[in-house]
């Protein structure tokens, strides 16, 4: 056990101790332990479970006493309990056999042997635990090959895959998540096993589904998870409308790249320089509406007029199903796919400055991340033509810094109150105010006055009789 962290050794000899002293056996198990053989270890690990042959709630409020840990949570429902000690979170629960009934994923309890928990693992890589008793202090638990699936880079099931997924199918997921973030492959018949039982996955919840989806797309390299979720039908389960973007049409010679793998693309690239999960939820939502807006035509090809606007309306209802925040998250979200294409429309014409005041006042403090999603959604493998269109997003983004510098269009709010208008105008609240603030907004923004109170009011005297 060397590597380990020498706080971490003490707590594990006074658990294991404690342990002692009360006739039980305890093992630390899962996360900490794997994550130790792939030396990955964290040194600002937060939460360590501990499995106990006998109470693991008896254990844990022993444990507490020794430590003078005064937060202890007991669940005595699941028979664990969780210590708060020096910034740890410490989970002790009782080894334990389940049985499982068809159409749930919670599962018949009853007391068991190390063996027996260990069986109800969901990859061997995760069964892998450390007795922590005096006399067998630090010993390597592996009873199924764990340790050669770490060094093979293999993902794989402690007993048969097929029963391990029929009794909790959101192991399927979590197989396809430490696939991902460990950047291992999935066993050839563990992977057949999951083809076979995706839809069992309609008996999870949404949010314990969302919660590995994210995990993977947060994972430095996220395309390989959603192959991996594409490949074993699950991304069909719970997200039709992308698998809707695989494949290729083609008329009269013409074809269209693949969005779906363009969209796995995208997200690659911001994944490269950002670790910020809606900017990758953005990438992966941008060209989601492409299927329904595809036209052709023999004059221009293929065309996706549209699909920016309607991505955007789909945004909320593809959240709200997958369980995703219907707050301001997902209103950024939206923000990002509404917007897309714009610098890019930008970046391939003469740039006006009131085309760059507009897109700065309508992106707001998203602008960064817009041109940051624009530039990641260059993937074409042509050297000339991904040099020619960074090149004219500098230039866009150039001209958006002199033209902020100049003009301080970001988060603009219009001079002139509705208040004022309806005095200078002698009108009530009606449609004309909107009319008119509108009016003063577009003529700020196409440079027609200057963004400046006392030019906006006057602007509004200028105009007055036209409405009165």
């Amino acid at each position: 056990m060397t590597g380990i962290p020498d706080k971490h050794l003490t707590l594990f000899r006074t658990i294991g101790e404690v342990a002692e002293s009360i006739n039980q056996q305890v093992f630390v198990v899962g996360g900490y332990v794997r994550d130790y053989y792939l030396n990955k270890l964290s040194s600002d690990i937060t939460d360590i479970d501990f499995v106990s042959v006998g109470s693991g709630i008896t254990l844990a409020q022993k444990v507490a006493t020794k430590l003078k840990a005064n937060r202890i949570s007991v669940f005595k429902k699941f028979g664990t309990a969780q210590v708060k000690f020096n910034g740890l979170d410490l989970e002790f629960v009782g080894a334990r056999k389940e049985s499982y009934r068809k159409d749930s994923r919670k599962p018949a309890v009853e007391n068991g042997t190390l063996e027996d928990d260990q069986l109800r693992r969901d990859l061997t890589i995760n069964a892998l635990s450390w007795c922590l008793n005096p006399g067998s202090f630090g010993v390597l638990h592996d009873p199924f090959g764990g340790i050669s699936d770490l060094k093979s880079r293999i993902i794989r099931t402690p007993i048969d895959p097929g029963q391990t997924f029929d009794d909790d199918p959101l192991r399927m997921m979590r197989a396809i998540r430490f696939a991902t973030q460990l950047d291992f492959n999935v066993e050839d018949k563990t992977m057949a096993a999951i083809k076979k039982m995706a839809h069992r996955l309609t008996i999870i919840s949404k949010e314990r589904i969302i919660d590995e989806l994210n995990k993977i797309v947060l994972a430095s390299r996220p395309s390989s998870g959603f192959s991996l979720l594409l490949e074993s039908g699950l991304l069909g389960e719970f997200f039709p409308e992308m698998v809707n973007l695989l494949g290729v049409d083609e008329k009269k010679g013409q074809r269209h790249k693949d969005n779906f793998w363009h969209t796995l693309e995208v997200l690659d690239n911001i994944a490269e320089t950002s670790d910020d999960l809606w900017l990758r939820w953005a990438a992966i939502m941008h060209d989601i509406a492409k299927p329904p807006t595809k036209r052709f035509s023999p004059d221009t090809g293929w065309t996706f007029h549209g699909h920016d606007a309607l991505g955007a309306k789909w945004v909320p209802r593809i959240f709200r199903r997958l369980g995703l925040p219907m707050d301001e998250r997902m209103k950024y979200v939206q923000k990002l796919v509404r917007l897309h294409l714009r610098p890019i429309a930008l970046a391939s014409e003469e740039v006006t400055d009131s085309a760059i005041r507009r897109l700065i006042y309508e992106a707001g403090d998203e602008l960064e991340d817009l041109m940051a999603l624009c530039r990641a959604d260059i993937t074409t493998k042509n050297e000339w033509k991904q040099t020619k269109f960074q090149k004219n997003f500098d230039r866009v983004e150039k001209n958006i810094k002199e033209v902020e510098e100049k003009d301080r269009i970001r988060n603009w709010k219009n001079p002139i109150s509705g208040e004022q208008i309806m005095e200078v105008l002698n009108v009530k609240p009606g449609p004309v105010v909107g009319q008119v603030k509108e009016r003063i907004k577009n003529a700020i923004l196409d440079g027609i006055i200057p963004n400046d109170d006392d030019e906006a009011y006057r602007y509004l005297l200028k105009i007055k009789e036209e409405y009165t």
